[in-house]
């Protein structure tokens, strides 16, 4: 009798028990046409289910009122951690707002999101990425006509970087050793507007420009091709960000100065990491406060590394970001 009513207090016990629900978390993407994004989705969704949430994607293609729609969709889903990579960080302040209500934790990745209640951001150091571009074509050529090539206007992380690329460029302005030619912002970052930009920039200056501070890889590509109509791929410096294949190998082939190796796992994973945690109510460790207009938001900034022809295989290489094959194409 007693080993019979000790079984029924343990099913009753098994029924009233909660079952563990699996951490959702919904994943916000600017744009998945881009490299660099697709990586960071392949990282995140892997460690993220491997520590035991069920991960949603959705990419925007690079258009607000969809993202925006987006993250609605996931917030009715009932998601526990909203990972947002905004295409305008500006604009979202009310569907955070949305979020919060919910009960719903917002992480701002990569690109921070302007005046709203997130909980986190998850980034790189955007101001040192700028000035290790500064710093590694000045190093080269330290006066003559730079093109200044920006990023997404609506992007808070080109703004950074431009904020870094002038705290090397403007001393050498004001020395008289550097001239500004022409200072472009690319709409959402992509080569093809990239391309008529330095179409332009060229055709205005009679093709004389030494150096263009291009703030990633994929303005970078569209430059080098306006660049290479004119015969001088190779010739003008620029810089880049991202470590994207295409860029990775026309640095080896010497049309592209470097690029900025952000290792992206780390901070995929690491977002990953943090946003389980925060799902599960625990106290997360971050390394930097930045605020966003609304509030100072705990912070968790990881180092950019500069590459060049000499320490490809050293680090984008050695990290399995990149094999040496497709690399060197051989």
């Amino acid at each position: 009798m007693r080993v019979l009513l000790s079984v029924m207090i343990g099913c009753i016990a098994l029924i009233s028990s909660p079952v563990m629900a699996k951490v959702k978390i919904g994943m916000a993407i600017d744009d998945l046409r881009l490299e660099r994004w697709q990586k960071d989705r392949d990282y995140f969704v892997a460690k993220a289910e491997a520590l035991g949430a069920k991960v949603y994607v959705q990419s925007a293609n690079g258009n607000e009122t969809t993202q925006i729609s987006q993250i609605e969709n996931m917030i009715a889903r009932g998601v526990d951690v909203l990972v947002i990579i905004p295409y305008n960080g500006e604009v979202l302040g009310n569907v955070v707002k949305e979020a919060k209500r919910d009960g719903i934790k917002v992480i701002s990745y990569d690109r921070l999101i302007k005046n709203a209640d997130i909980d986190l951001y998850v980034s790189f150091d955007n101001e040192k990425v700028g000035e290790i571009q500064a710093t590694a074509l000045t190093s080269i050529k330290d006066n003559g006509n730079f093109f200044m090539m920006g990023g997404s206007p609506v992007d808070n992380n080109a703004h950074l970087f431009r904020k870094g690329q002038m705290n090397v460029i403007q001393p050498l302005v004001d020395a008289g050793k550097i001239n500004i030619v022409g200072d472009q912002w690319v709409d959402s970052w992509l080569a093809e507007n990239a391309l008529k930009i330095m179409e332009n920039a060229l055709t205005a200056n009679d093709n004389n420009i030494d150096v263009v501070v291009a703030s990633n890889d994929s303005t970078a590509g569209g430059a080098i091709q306006a660049l290479e109509a004119q015969g001088l791929s190779g010739k003008v410096l620029i810089s880049g960000q991202d470590a994207e294949i295409a860029a990775v190998r026309r640095v080896v082939a010497g049309t592209q100065t470097m690029t900025v190796y952000k290792p992206i796992s780390n901070l995929a994973e690491k977002s990953a990491e943090l946003a389980f945690a925060l799902a599960k109510g625990e106290t997360l460790n971050t390394t930097a406060e930045i605020d966003n207009g609304f509030k100072t938001v705990p912070s968790y900034l990881l180092e950019p590394i500069a590459v060049d022809k000499s320490n490809i295989d050293a680090t984008i290489i050695a990290d399995g970001y990149h094999s040496k094959a497709d690399v060197y194409q051989k």
